[in-house]
């Protein structure tokens, strides 16, 4: 909330954006990020054993991890690759298009694929997940902020 000089102050240990929604800490999002490792669903998990341990050419992966004020269910930070699993809860939520675009403006590629995918071909999902790790990203940071300082 704005005081005021201008400055944004912290309410309740949360901070309010712009438009009066809330942020939520990053203490709370660890909580939840927790929570949704402790309770994945089946599809989460069968993708799991394929992504765990470095399996796809040595990239780490994090599951139900925080990203922003999003928690996304694996991430690849060193690559910025999303991958989301979607069931029949996300058919038609405008808000994964919003975290998209978010995630997107951030440098992540962000990869969707249904349940059934998962399930039903799995080698291609893990194919499609690989070629995202190994294809360069569209858009290379400005010189400096990509390491080579040149």
């Amino acid at each position: 909330m704005k005081n005021h000089s201008g400055t944004c102050r912290k309410v309740r240990g949360t901070l309010l954006l712009e438009g009066g929604g809330k942020r939520v800490g990053v203490k709370s999002l660890t909580g939840v990020a927790r929570r949704l490792r402790k309770h994945s669903t089946d599809t989460e998990q069968h993708l799991w054993r394929h992504l765990r341990d470095r399996q796809i050419e040595g990239f780490k992966f994090r599951r139900q991890h925080p990203v922003g004020r999003y928690v996304v269910d694996f991430v690849n930070l060193e690559k910025k690759v999303v991958v989301e699993l979607d069931g029949g809860q996300h058919a038609l939520d405008p808000g994964d298009k919003i975290r998209d675009e978010w995630l997107r403006a951030e440098g992540y590629k962000v990869l969707r694929f249904w349940d059934n995918q998962v399930f039903n071909s799995l080698e291609g999902v893990l194919e499609r997940i690989r070629n995202a790790l190994l294809t360069p990203h569209p858009a290379p940071l400005p010189r400096g902020e990509r390491g080579d300082n040149f």
